[in-house]
């Protein structure tokens, strides 16, 4: 079994509930378990600014799926929730699942870079993946602390009260 943060990330329609949507779904996967979610931030756009802001979080799963099993995972649930198969690059988004992080592994194929290659340069995947833990980034070998505390990325994130929920596989079964 391997932990793995997920980022997650929403600013089209029920931000929120789009969040929850993909959590839940990820918990039902085979072989994975989601441990911890922190805290949902709002933050600004990247890249195309003119668009509604993005409420963002991190996930930490346990799974034995493969980085690209679980990628394609995460691309259905993507796809379920509403997100186009092709998109343009920084373009408002229904729901958003990137793979930060999948142990200590550095992993690099056409489509999936693990590390995530701009992790460590984007404060809204730092800052909620620091609610949840301070791993070593395997390729920089700095903790995301120290990412944070050397990062450039002048944004700032604002903590939401409201807080999602991980549910059990039985709470589904008594839907």
């Amino acid at each position: 079994m391997y932990k793995v943060f997920i980022g997650i990330g929403s600013n089209i329609g029920s931000r929120l509930g789009h969040i929850q949507d993909a959590v839940d779904q990820l918990g039902l996967l085979d072989n994975t378990s989601v441990l911890k979610v922190s805290s949902i931030y709002m933050t600004e756009p990247v890249g195309e600014t003119e668009q509604n802001r993005f409420y963002n979080g991190v996930i930490l799963l346990e799974t034995s799926l493969s980085p690209e099993e679980l990628r394609k995972y995460c691309k259905i649930i993507e796809q379920d929730l509403g997100r186009p198969d092709k998109y343009p690059r920084w373009s408002p988004r229904v729901i958003d699942l990137d793979i930060l992080l999948y142990g200590d592994t550095c992993f690099q194929t056409e489509t999936l870079s693990i590390p995530h290659r701009e992790m460590h340069k984007r404060k809204f995947v730092l800052i909620p993946l620091l609610d949840i833990a301070n791993p070593l980034h395997p390729s920089i070998l700095q903790t995301m602390l120290q990412l944070l505390n050397n990062c450039i990325d002048r944004s700032v994130l604002i903590k939401l009260k409201e807080e999602i929920t991980i549910k059990k596989r039985t709470d589904y079964l008594l839907q």
